[in-house]
């Protein structure tokens, strides 16, 4: 923000650079200055190029904030929050590890009844997580357009193996499809992905595009994954959520 202000840049064009309200980017310039080497870790307020430390641990977390993170700007420091289930701790370890890679420090956990028991937040602090997931902004996700920045997309689609675990680790599943036929029942191994945004069903599908998984859309709001080739794929990339 420092840098942005000292090159003369307007509070306007300080906002659509980073992403954020014009409201936030003055809220941050008039409080205290964040330290050089804060400023250091964030290579889009450093020098605007693709973020290339743990690449793919980001698209990881790309794919968790799209799915079930939440970004808070009205802090004083902007807080990341990524939702998962108890009943899957490895996932919870997974978005933990992928936060610390990225941030440098290791996440908080929040668990009780708050929003439910069997849900734990993973929370991290740092005033350059909306540098980062430019795609935060007021209101549900579905009820906007979620477009990936450049940079991302570079990011993605040299490392779209993260993004597709991150998101499936979110909003989808591995699930056993039963078919009963001249009396006998067949069982076979199926993925899913849920999303109401538009937007992010073609993140998703795009990136199982670019790794050669086939898929459909089984609703509206739903991509399936069921050829067998392709779910072996998914098995050895992904696997079910544990």
């Amino acid at each position: 923000m420092r840098r942005l202000r000292v090159q003369g840049l307007s509070y306007a064009r300080i906002a659509s650079t980073l992403g954020v309200p014009k409201t936030t980017a003055r809220r941050w310039a008039t409080q205290d200055p964040v330290k050089d080497e804060e400023l250091e870790r964030c290579p889009v307020c450093q020098d605007g190029d693709a973020l290339d430390r743990a690449p793919a641990s980001y698209c990881y977390l790309l794919g968790q904030y799209l799915g079930d993170g939440h970004l808070v700007t009205r802090a004083r420091v902007p807080v990341l929050r990524v939702y998962a289930c108890t009943d899957y701790p490895e996932v919870t370890r997974e978005i933990g590890s992928a936060v610390r890679s990225v941030r440098g420090r290791e996440p908080g956990l929040v668990t009780g009844p708050a929003r439910s028991e069997r849900v734990v937040t993973v929370q991290s602090y740092w005033m350059h997580w909306p540098c980062l997931f430019p795609q935060h902004g007021p209101g549900r996700k579905h009820e906007r357009r979620i477009v990936l920045a450049p940079w991302q997309q570079e990011l993605v689609e040299t490392h779209p193996w993260p993004l597709i675990r991150g998101l499936i680790h979110s909003d989808g599943c591995r699930a056993t499809n039963r078919v009963r036929a001249h009396g006998t029942t067949y069982a076979y191994p199926r993925y899913f992905f849920s999303n109401k945004s538009a937007d992010i069903l073609a993140i998703f599908t795009d990136a199982l595009d670019r790794v050669g998984v086939q898929w459909r859309l089984n609703r509206y709001d739903s991509v399936s994954v069921a050829r067998r080739t392709s779910v072996a794929r998914l098995d050895e990339h992904v696997g079910a959520k544990r």
